[in-house]
């Protein structure tokens, strides 16, 4: 009966929605499970078990220490190796109280580095609003120019100071009012101007339709060009630095000469084969001379310019001879 009843508080606790874990092991993964030996009088499972609810987190709670997940406020050096613990990176870390301001408590955060176990102390400054490193690292330090961030300097604590005093208010004062004074044309005139640019909004919307229709035609002629010469992106409008850069680059001229050359070759060549017996040695003999050409003469042979060889005189004479 005892078991059986402690299976039931088990699935009560489970509540709605759990129906489908309405098992055993269900019941002991999400910590509902009361075994046998159990009795409402005994109190909740956790005095019964001799435990904390926090589990391990709390297993210094005697020494007022809790385990809790600290996230970096911002980036610092590690003080063991000097790396840089970027913001936003979380730790295990031990949270005591250290002290109070007024009734603000002032809390300690220890942890150790990932890079190199080494023990880093950030406390909170509940005056300032900020967190402080204490020991085992050092904040980076990040300054910014006001006029690139476009943002305004706040007047530091020696001139809040200063500000209390009703001689110095009243200077800075007059001082801004001749500022304002100086200002006041410039700033009406400008915004004339910006009333006067923005006024129209139908010629406005005008001029800007029209150069977008000038700027979607010119694309357009630029995209049936390159459609023409077989390219599949659009050509940009030549520059003048397109025109230096395409001067600046010089092909090699052996093309041409390699053309010639292997057309020289090629008409040299005889379109008959010999079928006697003494055709092997004439083509040897043909070969031989035909590689001792040199460029000189192939490109004569292109123009016109050739001279017959000793072999096509002996050739030639033993024709005459022949005919005669």
């Amino acid at each position: 009966m005892k078991h059986t009843y402690g299976i039931t508080i088990a699935k009560k606790k489970a509540g709605a929605g759990r129906e489908d874990k309405s098992s055993l092991a269900a019941a002991r993964a999400d910590n509902f499970y009361y075994p046998p030996e159990w009795e409402p009088k005994k109190g909740g499972l956790n005095k019964f078990n001799g435990q904390h609810a926090l589990r391990e987190r709390a297993r210094k709670i005697d020494q007022g220490i809790l385990i809790i997940r600290f996230e970096m406020p911002y980036n610092i050096w590690c003080g063991g190796c000097n790396s840089m613990i970027a913001k936003g990176v979380r730790f295990n870390a031990e949270k005591k109280q250290v002290g109070n301001y007024y009734s603000t408590k002032i809390w300690s955060f220890t942890m150790k580095s990932a890079c190199c176990q080494h023990e880093i102390v950030i406390q909170t400054d509940p005056k300032n609003c900020e967190y402080l490193v204490m020991s085992g690292a050092k904040k980076k330090v990040e300054d910014f120019d006001t006029e690139d961030a476009e943002t305004m300097v706040l007047p530091v604590d020696e001139e809040r100071s200063k500000l209390a005093d009703p001689f110095y208010r009243l200077e800075h004062q007059e001082q801004d009012l001749k500022k304002k004074k100086e200002a006041e044309p410039l700033l009406v005139r400008l915004q004339r101007v910006s009333d006067a640019r923005h006024l129209d909004d139908y010629s406005i919307n005008k001029s800007l339709r029209a150069k977008l229709r000038s700027q979607k035609k010119r694309v357009a002629e630029e995209e049936v060009a390159a459609r023409k010469m077989g390219l599949g992106i659009r050509l940009l409008p030549e520059t003048k630095e397109d025109m230096v850069a395409a001067k600046r680059v010089k092909f090699s001229s052996n093309f041409n000469k390699n053309r010639d050359e292997k057309r020289a070759m090629i008409k040299s060549t005889s379109i008959f084969s010999d079928s006697s017996g003494s055709s092997s040695s004439k083509r040897s003999e043909l070969e031989a001379k035909r590689r001792r050409i040199n460029a000189a003469t192939a490109s004569k042979l292109l123009t016109g310019g050739f001279k017959p060889s000793s072999w096509s005189k002996v050739a030639g004479s033993s024709a005459r001879k022949y005919r005669s």
